[in-house]
């Protein structure tokens, strides 16, 4: 993917968030957002095959990439509502929306707070909870009383790959390992936070919008369960599990691409 000066819009609490467009302007425009730890480019292998049917908008989440990073905690509702705003500020009235991880917790937030604002939503690796909130705590303490990112990035790793992918040092893997490392701790921390207070379990039922749930079949942090769970709650969606652990999109791009450009561009 090439190299692009990414666009800024400030939030209303004052937050730079960067966001960048490809694809045809003539075209639907797809919203996607990134789980914890990754940037914008978390994407790029999927542009060219997204971008034959859709005008892509990513943006890097507060506290990730070229957005800024306010202390935490970070609330869904907050990382909601910047999505909403930079739809606002870009004069996009309704978009489909493709949310992984944070970004399908995101994802559910805008199919149940701003419904008006999406046509089709697909929420992919993602749950409506994850506690106990303990869990979280431990680890925001642990993470930022850490010299480093450097074994908060190899965790991050093995929880979003499968270890073939590890083991043979993935070009692809490697990248998402300078994410990582050059992400700020309290970017993470922060949204830690917001999917430790995150529970969407009743409220998400609420969501009308036609909506397709991906689940990896390996996912040991959103569990194909959990995306089970999901798609059971949201009245008439669809559930797709892959052969995937976490980042499904890269893991298992061929048939992450086929499932979201099928669910997207049929008719009513």
């Amino acid at each position: 993917m090439e190299a692009q000066t990414p666009s800024f819009i400030s939030t209303g609490d004052g937050v730079r968030i960067a966001y960048r467009f490809d694809g045809a302007s003539n075209k639907p425009v797809l919203l996607l957002s990134n789980s914890i730890g990754t940037d914008l480019h978390m994407w790029d292998a999927q542009v060219p095959t997204l971008t034959e049917h859709f005008r892509l908008l990513r943006y890097d989440a507060r506290g990730h990439g070229a957005s800024d990073v306010p202390t935490g905690p970070y609330s869904l509702d907050r990382l909601g509502r910047d999505a909403v705003e930079l739809l606002d500020a870009l004069g996009l009235q309704r978009v489909h929306v493709l949310g992984l991880s944070l970004g399908g917790f995101v994802a559910q937030w805008l199919g149940i707070h701003a419904p008006e604002r999406v046509d089709r939503l697909v929420l992919s690796n993602t749950a409506a909870y994850l506690g106990p909130p303990q869990q979280w705590d431990r680890a925001i303490a642990e993470l930022l009383a850490a010299p480093d990112m450097q074994a908060t990035a190899e965790m991050f790793l093995r929880n979003w790959f499968p270890a073939c992918m590890l083991q043979a040092n993935d070009r692809g893997v490697e990248a998402f390992r300078r994410t990582l490392l050059a992400t700020q701790r309290e970017g993470v921390a922060g949204s830690w936070a917001a999917v430790r207070d995150a529970d969407l379990r009743r409220t998400v039922a609420r969501v009308r919008n036609p909506t397709l749930v991906i689940a990896g079949e390996h996912d040991t942090v959103t569990s194909a369960r959990h995306g089970e769970e999901l798609a059971s709650a949201i009245p008439g969606a669809r559930f797709k599990v892959l052969p995937a652990v976490h980042l499904s999109n890269v893991e298992r791009p061929a048939e992450f691409l086929d499932a979201v450009v099928t669910f997207l561009t049929e008719q009513a």
